[in-house]
């Protein structure tokens, strides 16, 4: 972030995503909304961007986001496989072709057994595709929302060049 939106990575996901005539959806958790925040700075992201949930309570993950009770309970909300649900949730609620996912410890504190910046970015797409990406972060809580934001672009990034029609 800090370079202007039309060189951005956002600027990157929305140019690549209109291109190709395809949207997308977030859900966010330790962002609390920079992901969306940081795709619509982008001149030309109606054309691609749904919009998104804000989950930042661990009910909501459940009830909005659609990751299972079980797993919520077994594992925490900061895990892969939750970042994956998450991104599959979100994907079905907001109708999108692709979905970005973030779920981690900004800090100041760990949580749950959780370092401070341990962040999970993940992937949810068409015919099943999925990714999730473990980060381990330094720097104080704004650097580590900001760098997630950055990590969840450049993943969706690498899977539209990998799966170019």
């Amino acid at each position: 972030m800090g370079r202007s939106a039309s060189g951005s990575p956002a600027a990157a996901v929305v140019h690549a995503l209109a291109e190709r005539g395809e949207t997308l959806a977030v859900v966010e958790s330790l962002t609390g909304g920079l992901l969306a925040s940081a795709l619509v700075e982008v001149a030309g992201a109606s054309l691609v961007f749904r919009g998104g949930l804000v989950v930042y309570a661990t009910d909501l993950k459940r009830t909005l986001a659609g990751v299972p009770e079980r797993l919520l309970a077994d594992r925490g909300p900061v895990d892969p496989d939750v970042a994956v649900a998450m991104a599959r949730g979100a994907r079905v609620r907001c109708a999108a072709d692709w979905t970005l996912a973030t779920t981690g410890v900004a800090g100041p504190q760990p949580q749950g057994g959780k370092p401070v910046g341990r962040v999970y970015v993940a992937l949810a797409g068409p015919a099943g595709v999925h990714q999730v990406r473990r980060l381990d972060l330094g720097g104080g809580r704004d650097a580590v929302r900001r760098s997630s934001v950055t990590a969840a672009l450049r993943l969706l990034t690498t899977q539209l060049h990998a799966t170019r029609p």
